[in-house]
């Protein structure tokens, strides 16, 4: 096993295995948010703002420190921790269930404010940690285990597309959805990543990726279908792309 000694500097604890159910898309978007911070130098000056779920164990497999928040206060959270100490990178990582259902109104009034903190949803259509419940970007038709006959949306409503409601806003300075499905897909993700983290170092304002992944165990599949089922039934409705980017407009000024 190796010491603190040997991976000091870095942001990814090589000797700490991942918890994740196997298959599970946290594990690959834990890693290129590490990188991400390793490769911009942030590391001793980045904090990280986990919500309640799955996503509240990414903190562990970083070197970097960390605030537990409420359920669905992240944002919140993260915007106090930012007026404190302006000159860190702060950022959250968030599940659908925390950040779309609890704390929509504490993520869409960040954006709306134009708070220069970077916030990461990790959209893979369910309550993953409490048993497969539907959330609100579970899709029409989707079975969960409190939707045994899929969601309907006469009864339920259709599923949130949060990029979409940001995209008015003002404030926001990077706005993209992303996806793990595959590995162009996860080239793509790296780069979204890496600059929803630039946008907060240049002060250009909020900046939201989202992140569409498998949960294999709230699917109830097993991993070669669950990233069939994203690939396929997901994307199909949260489609991956770009819709705000100051960063790049700041570039070409």
């Amino acid at each position: 096993m190796q010491t603190l000694a040997d991976y000091y500097g870095k942001t990814l604890k090589f000797d700490k295995l991942f918890a994740y159910c196997p298959g599970c898309g946290h594990g690959v978007v834990t890693r290129l948010v590490a990188e991400t911070i390793e490769a911009l130098g942030i590391r001793e000056k980045t904090i990280s703002v986990v919500g309640i779920g799955c996503g509240g164990f990414s903190h562990h497999y970083m070197e970097i420190d960390a605030i537990e928040a409420i359920h669905g206060r992240s944002p919140a959270t993260a915007i106090g921790y930012k007026m404190g100490l302006p000159d860190n990178i702060v950022y959250t990582y968030q599940g659908d269930g925390d950040m779309s259902a609890i704390g929509l109104a504490e993520v869409l009034h960040a954006a709306n404010r134009g708070v220069p903190i970077t916030c990461i949803m990790i959209n893979n259509s369910v309550f993953g940690m409490t048993g497969g419940q539907m959330s609100p970007t579970s899709l029409v038709g989707q079975v969960t285990a409190t939707t045994s006959k899929g969601r309907d949306e006469k009864t339920h409503g259709h599923p949130l597309l949060l990029p979409e409601m940001m995209q008015a806003m003002d404030g926001v300075a990077y706005l993209a959805r992303e996806s793990v499905a595959d590995h162009k897909s996860i080239l793509k993700a790296a780069k979204s990543i890496r600059n929803a983290f630039e946008c907060q170092i240049k002060g250009l304002g909020f900046a939201f990726v989202e992140m569409i992944v498998p949960c294999p165990t709230g699917l109830r599949m097993n991993v070669a279908d669950a990233y069939e089922w994203t690939g396929k039934q997901a994307l199909n409705y949260f489609k991956p792309q770009v819709f705000i980017n100051k960063l790049e407009q700041s570039r070409e000024v």
